[in-house]
């Protein structure tokens, strides 16, 4: 028996060469940004215990992987310092010769192809564990963002293409704008953490850190309830300066990116965050799924949603990933 239909979707599923054809979302190495970690000392490799990805390397032992990660084709990096000189004010972020300064120009010097991307913000480096400057309990919003003005002079000076500024504190992007070109880094691009949400899924992140968060995080970061206040936020790091504009996590806010993409003329960035990645990890050891086609179809639905780069740990194996699915789609 055959019916007698006009409209057929599974023709344009039949095989490999049409599935690839009709395809409407691809993924590309060149698209990943790795989060990295680098801390002092020599012959340091530290990978953290739920997620392969997540690794701090002194200066040493971070190069060579970098040059590997080079050659491979991914797009770049997003550089975090790892440090045990903590404070109140977290001044080891703005001191001239601090690891990350130093990664920076070694990195630049040594991986002339890669993009080198930087963190912008303070809990690396406060003992408290909070983005910004915290006093009785409040991190205080104008006098952190001067702090985060020194640290993304600091870095654009020591080369960086691309400062992330990670904080959400009112108003940074403007300011570091401001303070950049006053610096004559007119060229370096800002990354704004524009919808960074106050999520239970930073956990490795930061064990990694070994930043203790005093409290919560819920007066800075965005309530994950809310939808209209990330467009809120949208328009304002537009209008201070962004260059691309990011959410942070990516798989459970799907629709904040997709919302992002529709109304901005610049690149949208998702950042899938450690929690993200440990579950798939952990899942994927249970024996629930199988953890390559669980990677690329997770960073898959993040294109997809609308992002036109991602922040994951699993940055390194995408290359990999990627011509895998390739021989059996």
């Amino acid at each position: 028996m055959s019916l007698e239909l006009l409209q057929r979707p599974r023709r344009l599923r039949q095989n490999p060469l049409i599935r690839s054809l009709a395809q409407e979302t691809d993924l590309r190495a060149k698209k990943f940004l790795l989060p990295i970690f680098v801390c002092e000392g020599n012959g340091i490799e530290k990978v953290h215990p739920s997620l392969s990805g997540c690794v701090t390397r002194s200066l040493d032992r971070l190069i060579p992987f970098l040059k590997n990660l080079e050659a491979q084709g991914v797009g770049g990096i997003l550089l975090f310092g790892v440090s045990q000189k903590k404070d109140e004010g977290g001044s080891e972020a703005i001191r001239k010769d601090n690891i990350v300064v130093r990664s920076i120009r070694e990195i630049r010097e040594s991986c002339p192809q890669l993009l080198v991307g930087t963190d912008i913000a303070l809990d690396p480096y406060t003992d408290h564990g909070h983005d910004g400057i915290y006093r009785n309990g409040v991190v205080l919003n104008d006098e952190s963002v001067q702090r985060l003005c020194e640290m993304s002079c600091l870095h654009a000076e020591a080369g960086a293409h691309l400062l992330a500024p990670s904080d959400m504190m009112d108003g940074r992007i403007q300011e570091i704008r401001e303070s950049l070109d006053e610096e004559a880094y007119q060229n370096t691009l800002l990354m704004s953490y524009t919808a960074k949400y106050a999520s239970c899924f930073y956990g490795p992140f930061r064990d990694s850190l070994g930043a203790k968060v005093e409290g919560n995080k819920r007066s800075y970061q965005m309530n994950p309830a809310n939808r209209k206040e990330a467009l809120r936020e949208l328009e304002l790091d537009l209008s201070e300066g962004a260059d691309i504009v990011m959410v942070k996590p990516a798989s459970h806010y799907l629709d904040i990116i997709s919302d992002f993409k529709e109304r901005s003329l610049i690149p949208v960035a998702a950042y899938q965050v450690s929690g993200e990645c440990a579950m798939i990890e952990l899942g994927a050891k249970q024996g629930l799924f199988d953890r390559d086609h669980a990677i690329y179809e997770s960073c898959l639905s993040i294109s997809r949603a609308g992002a036109d780069l991602i922040a994951s740990y699993f940055a390194s194996e995408i290359p990999r990933i990627l011509a895998k699915m390739d021989l059996i789609q």
